[in-house]
C-alpha cells in the first residue's frame, strides 16, 4: 500500500494541526476565518460513497468531533461543514466557524477576498491549541 499523499494545493493552504484515526486534521492558513479541513488519509479517494463503511462513520464521527470543538473553541454562533472539491477533487470536509459580522457573513467564504495568512507565532500557538481542543486534552 502507497503512502497517504496529500493534495500540493491543500498542502499548500493549510497546516496540519494533528492527525487523527481516519483523517489528517489540517488549518486553512487564512486568520479571516477559524477554518479547519479533515481529509481522509485515503489516496484516489474523490467521494465519500467511495470510502468503505468503516471509514464513513469515522469520517462521520471525526467530523463532528471538529466540528463541535471548533464551536466551543470559537465562540461560533454556526460551524459551516461542506465537501466540495471542485478546485481540489481529493476528498476533503470544510468545518469553518462563522460570527455574524465577520467578513462575507451571511455568505460563504469561498471565493471571498484574499486569504490573510497567520502570522509563524500565532499560527504554532493556533495549532496547538485547536490540537487540545479537538482532542479533548
Amino acid at each position: 500500500m502507497r503512502q497517504f499523499e496529500l493534495d500540493p494545493r491543500l498542502a499548500a493552504d493549510t497546516v496540519l494541526v494533528k492527525d487523527l484515526g481516519l483523517c489528517a486534521l489540517l488549518l486553512m492558513n487564512d486568520r479571516r476565518w477559524p477554518w479547519l479541513i479533515l481529509v481522509p488519509k485515503r489516496n484516489d479517494i474523490t467521494e465519500m460513497h467511495e470510502l468503505t463503511p468503516l471509514d464513513q462513520t469515522l469520517l462521520t464521527f471525526e467530523t463532528c468531533l471538529t466540528a463541535k470543538a471548533l464551536k466551543t473553541f470559537s465562540g461560533a454562533e454556526k460551524i459551516n461543514v461542506g465537501a466540495l472539491g471542485n478546485m481540489v477533487p481529493m476528498l476533503h470536509v470544510h468545518v469553518i466557524a462563522r460570527h455574524s459580522g465577520d467578513t462575507n457573513w451571511p455568505g460563504p467564504v469561498w471565493g471571498h477576498g484574499r486569504a490573510e495568512p497567520y502570522e509563524d507565532d500565532a499560527l504554532e500557538d493556533l495549532r496547538g491549541a485547536l490540537a487540545r481542543a479537538v482532542l479533548n486534552e
